[in-house]
């Protein structure tokens, strides 16, 4: 096919917008953008970053000759993936130049792209559309054609040397003429003999906690088309070459894609990314996903693994898919009845085999998820915390900070919680100068092997607790590496290995009352939610944290060892609160920027899928497990501490016998 389809390219046009400033002194165009869900822009944060320099919450414009009847639209940042203001003139790095921006008025209508489902982009022609300066103020449409021929990490697609682009066009969509769908943004253009660069779509799994609920509410924009243009991306891109079918009925259409996604928008998102993955080996006869493509991080991704050297989806293969997803859900006490009966009814239409694969569909060993409270195997999804009495081992590190010394340095105490004996240290150094905190890990390596040797289960390596005074509470106990040289099927980093957790070493002893009925009032609650601490501009104040609903967890987007955080944690303690969560890395200086929403929004999104607070451990390590596998530094998780203090588990008091003294 040597033209794009008319109707996508009028699409993709009614989809588009040039960024603006709110006053009309200020029109020159800033970049392009284009919708891709309900409210929700695509640019490139580069276009943006000049002009909220200090100011991230300014108010812009959008303005296209097909959206909002021509009058422009008031428009705010949400998300972007840059790490801080650029400086002038420095070059924003792929990964990181792509920003969301949310449209004020929420009842606006607009069309949306079809973004792609795939990881894997084969390369080939491409349309690009978007605004470029006008002669005037204003900004005027422009569209080229682009062959993508070579990639640059996970994220870059480079275009041929004879591509032309105009400047101001950053941020116009990439459209694939093969399949009809967007795969990028562009980025740049000609740069010496360089054709210019796009972003590929996969990039927006950097969001983090936004990227699911964002790429749900594209798949169900579409899964009701059609839209305000009266045409429908699905039903054109049904006749395009790229999207053919397999001969013998085995047949997996755009229009099945459509139906499919829309519905997986509508379940729970995946307990990490472990769970989608071993689905789609399933899904794909036992064959993992080709080497080199992204994790999946929500059920859609998934569906993306599922094509062939870029041949469409076969049946057999999503139908499966889909039908282990039933299956999974209603493990975990979902209720997938809308997506079951979807793959019910489709069966209708399929071979015998594929009938049979479908319906007899099980979940992969070791990836039966449970309930809280029910009981299992070691790879179970979810490990609830181990509570008094229950038998399970935990074992306990306290660090004391040596009284007067001139630098950091601590005692240390192992002991292990089995129902037994507690009170007795199995290891410990109490006498001397005491260990700078970078020795501490070497120090402690031989005493947590023996003591770990001893009461791991198979499958079932024992949470570690390390206690410690708050103004230590900045300790990244989750990144000790316990060994130099782990096996290659097991991660070195503690916190990936098993559940880390922080107590506080000043509640040894008898538990207070403040301290149990807050514990005991979160446990009854159930679900927990997040509540940002403190609030927005706001000094942390007593009565934020005694006035807090029974389910609320503080979170913390700074560190908790000094400053407004050792305030904030300092008065969380004091009120009782056993469950926290925290950033151990440095905090902006200048205020909050978009790295404390993603920190935000991530912690609502793991204690809203938990069920009751004694599931975040287990939770935060999956996290953990996720970011090691992908190596993303910038994750919102990769920083943070939990709190876990259980009051029905208290530690020791300290120096409890009598002392002989002469």
């Amino acid at each position: 096919m040597t033209e794009s389809d008319p109707v996508i390219d009028a699409l993709t046009r009614a989809a588009t917008v040039f960024l603006t400033a709110a006053h009309p002194e200020e029109s020159a165009p800033w970049g392009t953008g284009f919708f891709i869900a309900p409210g929700r822009l695509l640019t490139c944060a580069h276009v943006l970053a000049p002009h909220l320099r200090g100011d991230h919450d300014r108010v812009f414009h959008l303005r296209g000759s097909e959206v909002n009847g021509g009058r422009p639209l008031d428009a705010r940042l949400d998300h972007w993936l840059l790490d801080g203001d650029p400086r002038p003139e420095q070059r924003v790095p792929v990964e990181q130049d792509l920003a969301l921006v949310r449209v004020l008025d929420p009842d606006v209508e607009h069309e949306c792209v079809w973004l792609t489902d795939r990881t894997d982009y084969p390369g080939g022609r491409g349309v690009v559309q978007g605004y470029r300066p006008g002669d005037g103020h204003g900004a005027v449409r422009w569209k080229a054609t682009a062959t993508v021929n070579g990639f640059d990490d996970d994220y870059g697609m480079r275009f041929r040397p004879e591509a032309e682009f105009p400047k101001g066009g950053s941020g116009s969509p990439v459209l694939d003429a093969h399949t009809g769908a967007v795969v990028g943004v562009l980025k740049s253009r000609r740069v010496g003999r360089d054709g210019g660069m796009a972003i590929a779509a996969t990039a927006l799994r950097r969001f983090g906690a936004a990227y699911q609920p964002l790429m749900a509410a594209h798949d169900r924009w579409h899964g009701h088309s059609p839209k305000i243009t009266g045409h429908n991306w699905i039903e054109r891109q049904h006749q395009l070459p790229g999207t053919g079918v397999h001969p013998g009925g085995d047949e997996w259409s755009p229009r099945d894609r459509r139906e499919a996604l829309a519905l997986l928008a509508g379940a729970h998102p995946p307990d990490g990314i472990r769970p989608v993955v071993e689905l789609v080996k399933k899904a794909r006869g036992g064959v993992a996903a080709p080497p080199g493509q992204l994790l999946p991080y929500a059920w859609r991704d998934g569906h993306g693994l599922l094509y062939e050297a870029g041949q469409p989806v076969a049946a057999i293969a999503a139908l499966h898919y889909l039908q282990l997803v039933v299956e999974y859900e209603r493990e975990r006490g979902g209720d997938p009845a809308a997506l079951a009966d979807w793959v019910t009814h489709r069966l209708q239409d399929v071979p015998r085999i594929v009938h049979t694969v479908v319906t007899q569909a099980t979940l992969p060993p070791g990836l039966t998820p449970l309930t809280p409270g029910t009981t299992g195997g070691p790879d179970r999804v979810v490990v609830p915390y181990p509570r008094a009495g229950d038998g399970c081992a935990v074992v306990i590190v306290e660090l004391e900070p040596v009284v007067d010394s001139r630098t950091p340095r601590f005692y240390w105490r192992v002991r292990v919680d089995d129902g037994h004996d507690v009170n007795e240290p199995l290891h410990e150094e109490q006498t001397g100068d005491g260990v700078p905190p970078e020795e501490l890990v070497q120090r402690l390596r031989g005493a947590l092997a023996e003591v770990f040797a001893s009461v791991d289960a198979p499958g079932a390596p024992a949470p570690l607790e390390v206690a410690l005074p708050a103004d230590h509470f900045d300790t990244a106990v989750h990144r000790w590496q316990l060994t130099d040289m782990a096996r290659l099927h097991l991660p070195a980093y503690v916190g990936v290995r098993r559940m880390v957790v922080l107590r506080d070493l000043t509640r040894r002893g008898e538990p207070d009352a403040a301290w149990v009925h807050r514990w005991e009032a979160t446990v009854a609650a159930g679900r927990p939610a997040a509540c940002r601490t403190p609030p927005p501009l706001q000094v942390p104040r007593a009565h934020h944290f005694t006035e807090m609903a029974p389910a609320a967890v503080p979170v913390l987007c700074r560190q908790a060892g000094d400053g407004v955080g050792r305030r904030a944690i300092g008065l969380a303690l004091a009120a009782g609160h056993g469950i926290a969560l925290w950033r151990t890395d440095h905090h902006p200086d200048h205020g909050c920027t978009a790295s404390c929403d993603e920190l935000h929004d991530g912690a609502a999104l793991i204690l809203g899928q938990s069920a009751g607070i004694g599931e975040l451990p287990d939770r935060l390590r999956r996290v953990r497990d996720d970011i090691s596998g992908t190596r993303n530094s910038t994750h919102w998780a990769e920083g943070v501490a939990l709190l876990y203090d259980d009051p029905t588990r208290p530690l020791p008091a300290d120096d409890a016998a009598p002392l002989d003294s002469p």
